[in-house]
């Protein structure tokens, strides 16, 4: 029945067969139910050449109009109408109605201010409701064009209104009433908070209310307009601008929901000027300018196109749109992204600044599709939306570079950017603390030595606590100032990254004394009795000295680091540097482990000495008979 456009022409034509079908079966008049004007218009054309005075019976029509549909003639009539013949009114005449089964609803999405009236599918309380149509005068019939299996399935009552429209209207006439706690109202449902709290954050941007929640007297000259807050606010401003009559013009055509040919509400202020469908909004023109009065009656010499468009953006200034660099589609200054219809065609597309009228984000789609829409220009925006304008120095690391600009912003849109030769030391160190959060602290150069010094550290800091610095990846990310000081401000690519001395940078970490004793904590090497010198590897969780068995003949115990706190962890190699045995208990090691390990490697290795007694021997890291040469 839809598709992403709403009601395909498919259904439509089934509801029209099933007019054609009710005229034949039954007697009396008959009132078709769907969910908008354009169904409504679209109805009416599929039903030329019936037996029937047709007629449309929507908002929109004037009164004569809407008269001469509720008014029975010589003929049968066939009534087309939106929901308004739901419940006010009775039509007399009426015994059959025909329901397409949709019903138009506002959807608010308020974290991205957008408002719009979405076709979805009746309830059955709706239902029930538009059947009883048919009834209010005698025996009737109803023919709905949906299976009873899709009737079970259909929400039993519609949503309250108040929980799914815009409710910023709402809020400055509770405001205006004194209230500053809509939950004082006896209503049938409140409110969704989240609703009323963006409904509050537009009206104080608008300068209506104040932060406390009390309507402002610029606020009750914004009420005294009967139109949105938001178009109330356009005519306010826009009357001095681009002139009270044609403030007054855009304004009503934006409240009568005017649909724009091909999206373009110039052309659709045109269309409305020449006649075309223009009843109720004339008079909702002349309502506008005698609220306006003499103000701005002649405004700035500007050409229809960007004075609808000034209009539309004083409106809505979060939808003032930019065209994004390397696509078709927009960036609103509220952060959303929206794009024309793709198969659109105009003077609208490739258009560089764009004022939304209206804008729709369907769930599951990225970009909010642009209904109606008007040109603009980079002045006007500025002007029309000072608000949002800021202007921000930025400092970020991109491509292995330190990259500072000074950014001019309408809202999420960019509208210039110049580079800055000296930004701040401090807006450097942050983005280079951004860029290691994100790529590690490796980003640095970390050489061998620098290496092991951070290992000692760490384990000093396990093992002993403070004063010795945490140095984990996280610390020194969250302290990169503190340790990294003055090198960073030098910092403009990933060049002088590297040239960063993280070793001294760690070292100066260590407090004085605590400094001085770092070889005696945690030495770097320690020496064997064979007299070599072997590095600790402190990467381990406990410190480990890989040597040779033979080089610690005659150690009883193993070295005790941090104070006597933690002892070395040996991994005795055999004389090819492999495995043989893991110990942080020497003494048990000669008792209990070593009589296996000396069995099995002497055969192996004959040339090594393998004593009984490793305890007396002496310590070698040489063979008892080296290799002849020859």
């Amino acid at each position: 029945r839809t598709d992403d456009r709403g009601i395909t022409p498919a259904f439509h034509d089934h509801v029209a067969a099933t007019v054609r079908r009710a005229l034949v079966e039954h007697e009396g008049d008959v009132l078709v139910f769907v969910p908008g004007v354009a169904e409504v218009e679209a109805t009416v054309r599929r039903l030329a050449g019936v037996d029937a005075s047709v007629h449309a019976l929507h908002g929109r029509l004037s009164g004569a109009e809407q008269d001469r549909a509720l008014s029975e003639g010589p003929r049968r009539r066939v009534i087309v109408s939106t929901a308004v013949a739901e419940s006010s009114l009775t039509v007399p005449g009426v015994r059959v109605v025909v329901d397409a089964g949709f019903s138009r609803e506002p959807r608010t999405d308020h974290r991205r201010g957008l408002a719009s009236l979405v076709t979805v599918a009746v309830s059955r309380a709706a239902a029930e409701q538009r059947a009883g149509r048919a009834g209010r005068l005698g025996p009737g019939a109803v023919l709905r064009c949906w299976s009873e299996a899709e009737h079970a399935h259909l929400a039993a009552h519609p949503e309250p209104e108040i929980a799914t429209a815009d409710l910023t209207a709402f809020a400055l006439e509770v405001a205006c009433w004194g209230s500053d706690d809509v939950h004082d109202l006896a209503l049938l449902d409140q409110p969704p908070a989240h609703a009323m709290s963006a409904a509050k954050e537009v009206l104080v941007d608008l300068g209506a209310m104040t932060e406390d929640g009390r309507a402002t007297p610029r606020g009750r000259v914004i009420a005294g307009v009967p139109a949105d807050p938001r178009l109330a606010r356009a005519l306010i401003d826009g009357a001095g601008l681009v002139g009270a009559r044609r403030a007054s013009e855009v304004v009503a055509m934006l409240s009568e929901d005017v649909r724009a040919p091909g999206g373009d509400l110039v052309a659709a202020l045109r269309s409305l000027r020449a006649g075309q469908g223009a009843g109720s909004w004339r008079g909702q023109v002349a309502r506008l300018e005698k609220v306006v009065g003499k103000q701005g009656t002649d405004g700035r010499a500007l050409t229809d196109d960007v004075a609808v468009g000034l209009v539309v953006a004083l409106a809505h200034p979060g939808r003032i749109a930019r065209k994004r660099s390397s696509s078709a589609s927009y960036l609103m200054a509220s952060g959303t992204g929206a794009a024309l219809d793709p198969r659109a065609s105009g003077p609208l597309v490739g258009l560089e600044w764009l004022a939304v009228g209206d804008a729709e984000r369907r769930p599951g789609q990225r970009e909010a599709r642009i209904r109606a829409a008007a040109p603009l220009t980079e002045d006007l925006a500025l002007e029309a939306a000072g608000s949002l304008w800021t202007e921000v120095d930025e400092v970020t690391w991109t491509g292995g570079r330190v990259l500072a600009r000074r950014r001019t912003l309408l809202g999420a849109i960019e509208v210039r950017s110049v580079p800055l030769s000296d930004p701040p030391a401090h807006a450097v160190t942050d983005a280079i603390r951004e860029a290691v959060a994100r790529e590690g602290i490796a980003l640095f150069a970390w050489s061998e030595a620098a290496t092991a010094l951070r290992a000692r550290l760490d384990f000093l800091h396990r093992a002993l606590g403070d004063p010795w610095p945490d140095v984990s990846d996280v610390a020194l990310t969250q302290n990169l100032q503190s340790w990294l000081g003055p090198q960073l401000a030098r910092v403009r690519s990933a060049q002088d990254l590297r040239r960063v001395d993280v070793a001294a940078a760690l070292r100066a970490m260590v407090p004085w004394p605590q400094a001085g004793r770092l070889d005696d904590l945690a030495p770097e090497r320690v020496q064997v009795p064979s007299g070599s010198s072997v590095r600790i590897d402190y990467s381990a969780e406990q410190p480990v000295l890989a040597v040779r068995i033979q080089e610690v003949f005659g150690w009883t115990a193993a070295p005790v680091l941090a104070d006597g706190q933690v002892p070395l962890l040996l991994h005795l190699l055999s004389p090819a540097r492999r495995p043989a045995a893991v110990t942080a208990d020497l003494e048990s090691f000669w008792d209990n482990g070593y009589p296996g390990v000396r069995a099995d490697l002497r055969g192996r290795y004959p040339k090594h000495a393998w004593p009984e007694d490793p305890r007396s021997a002496p310590a070698t890291a040489r063979t008892n008979s080296p290799r002849r040469r020859r």
